[in-house]
Formats: structure tokens, sequence, C-alpha cells
């Protein structure tokens, strides 16, 4: 099964300009992003997928591999259908272009969910387990309901499940924010149009499942630091 792993990455982040470039202890943070996403054995190329020249010629001047793509995308699942037009897979993964230290064992594990489906439309994600104390709070970290089958039911900034019954302590899940997608699934979900529920969350999963798509979800027990404002880089310091 060939599976590409596609990192955007775009230079005017409202929260953070210029983070792809920002350096992290000698390498900035794309080029950190693109060695690990490199270690996967189970990706069959890596690419980074940007619309601003000097992340560009950066990722070309470590010797990465990197696509330019349109500006108008609202999402990174947009930029990588546009490379998924160009380059020919079974399945692609999104990866987080923010997690300086992301752990090839993630992007594996997600890669072997794809290979276990075989639905028309497979979409994939990771999940892990919380206290709820620590994640309930915080809108910037996302919670997850999952069924039995391990589908996602629902994305929420919100606390879910609320606990009613004080005497039943729920599971907490956490999104951990990397989706992968067969070719089918990818194509479809980009023409899907926007739903209430992602307008109303800002999350793009939820026009998926508004729009019917499954949601498949892996569980990992590993933590990796995102960096969304020049603050979280006091994490790698």
């Amino acid at each position: 099964m060939k599976i590409i792993g596609i990192i955007p990455a775009r230079y005017a982040s409202t929260r953070f300009p210029g983070k792809p470039l920002v350096e992290i202890n000698g390498k900035t943070m794309i080029q950190r992003v693109f060695e690990q996403a490199t270690k996967v054995e189970l990706l069959s190329d890596v690419i980074v997928a940007t619309d601003d020249e000097r992340i560009f010629n950066h990722v070309k001047s470590f010797g990465g591999k990197v696509m330019m793509t349109a500006s108008h995308h609202q999402s990174g699942t947009d930029r990588c259908q546009e490379i998924a037009q160009q380059i020919d897979a079974d399945a692609y993964i999104n990866i987080q272009g923010d997690e300086p230290f992301i752990h090839p064992q993630q992007i594996n594990l997600l890669a072997e969910l794809l290979k276990k489906k075989s639905q028309q439309f497979t979409i994939g994600t990771l999940i892990k387990k919380e206290n709820g104390d620590s994640i309930l709070d915080n809108p910037n970290i996302i919670k997850v309901v999952i069924n039995n089958e391990n589908k996602a039911l629902y994305f929420s900034r919100s606390p879910i499940p609320y606990q009613r019954n004080k005497n039943f302590a729920p599971t907490y899940f956490k999104h951990i924010g990397m989706y992968g997608y067969n070719k089918a699934a990818l194509e479809a979900i980009t023409k899907s149009p926007m739903s209430s529920l992602e307008q109303t969350e800002q999350l793009e999963q939820l026009r998926w499942l508004e729009n019917g798509f499954e949601i498949f979800t892996a569980e990992t027990t590993l933590e990796s630091h995102s960096v969304d404002v020049p603050e979280d880089l006091k994490h790698f310091s």
C-alpha cells in the first residue's frame, strides 16, 4: 500500500507568523517535522506542501521534498488534496507541521490503521486517554467520544462526555490532530459543503461527520507538544 506523508506549512499564521521557520535548537521547526516523518517506514514519501517561497526554498536547502500549493486553502486537508491530485497514492497522512518532535510511532500507528481498513471512504485519526481535569477546561484541547468500534461519535472544544453521574468516572480522550485518508475519502471530504457544526466549533472534522463519513480512531499513549503561539517554544528550551 502506497501511503504519502504530507506536511502542510503556511507562513501566514494568525497567532504565530512564520512559525515553520522558527529555529529550535539549531534547526527550523519544519525541518524537524520533516526529519521525524522520514523515519516512518510505512510512508512511501514525505512532502512539505506550502504556499510560501521562503518555506519552499528552505525545505529545498536542507534536501527535503516540497511542493507549492495555492494560497486560498482553508485547511491542511485542502492542501493535501491538491498534492493528491498530482501524486497518486492509495492513502495520504496529514502530518502536523507544528510538532517539531512528533513521534514517528504515532504516524506509523495511523498508517497501520489505514492499511487495516477497506471501506470505500476511509478516514483515520489518533486519540489519547487523558485525566479529565487536564483537558476539560481548555478549549484548545479537542475532546472526542468514540463508540464500541472505535469510530468517532463527536469532537468538541467543550467537555464531553458531561459527567452528570458523579458516581461514575467517564473515560476522556484527547484528539491528536493528525489525519489519514484513502484517496477516495480525501477527494470526497474536500468537496463536501461546510457544515453548521464545523462553523460553530471551528473543527473541520465535524463537517465530515455531519456529511455522513466515518472517522476511525487508534489510541496512542505518546505525547508530543505543538507550537501554537511563541510562548509554546518554552517546552523545547
